[in-house]
C-alpha cells in the first residue's frame, strides 16, 4: 500500500509541476484544495484563489521547475507529506525571479480517490 501511495503522489507532483509551468489554472484548481493553507517564501499566507489568480493573470510565469530532491512520506491511506527541493526559473510581475526553494506539501485523498494539496510551505535555500 505504501508504495502505491508513493507512486500516486509522485504522479500528482509531476502533474502539479507541469500545471505550474503551463499556468494551467484548470489543472491547478483540481489539484489544490479550496481549504488550502500555504505559506510562501516571504511568510505570507496564500489562498487557493490568490494562487490561481496569479497564474491566470500572468503575474507568475514559470519557465522551468527542476527537481533535485523529492521525498514522499505516506502518513495514512489518505494523507501524505512531500518535501521537494527545486530550482525555479521564471518571473513575477514581469521581473526575473529564479532560485532554489524547498517546498513541503501535505496531500489528502478525497473520498473519490483524487489527491489534493491541503497545506504547504515554501522556503528559499541560500
Amino acid at each position: 500500500m505504501e508504495s502505491t501511495i508513493k507512486q500516486q503522489i509522485l504522479e500528482a507532483e509531476e502533474t502539479l509541476r507541469q500545471a505550474m509551468i503551463r499556468s494551467d489554472v484548470e489543472a491547478l484548481n483540481e489539484l489544490i484544495s479550496s481549504e488550502l493553507l500555504f505559506t510562501d517564501f516571504l511568510g505570507q499566507l496564500v489562498t487557493k484563489q490568490q494562487d490561481l489568480d496569479a497564474h491566470a493573470s500572468g503575474a507568475i510565469k514559470i519557465d522551468d521547475i527542476a527537481l533535485t530532491e523529492l521525498q514522499v512520506l505516506p502518513v495514512q491511506e489518505t494523507v501524505a507529506v512531500v518535501s521537494v527541493r527545486v530550482y525555479i526559473t521564471g518571473s513575477y510581475n514581469g521581473n526575473p525571479a529564479s532560485g532554489n526553494f524547498r517546498f513541503t506539501r501535505v496531500w489528502s485523498r478525497s473520498p473519490q480517490g483524487t489527491w489534493h494539496i491541503i497545506a504547504g510551505h515554501c522556503g528559499t535555500i541560500a
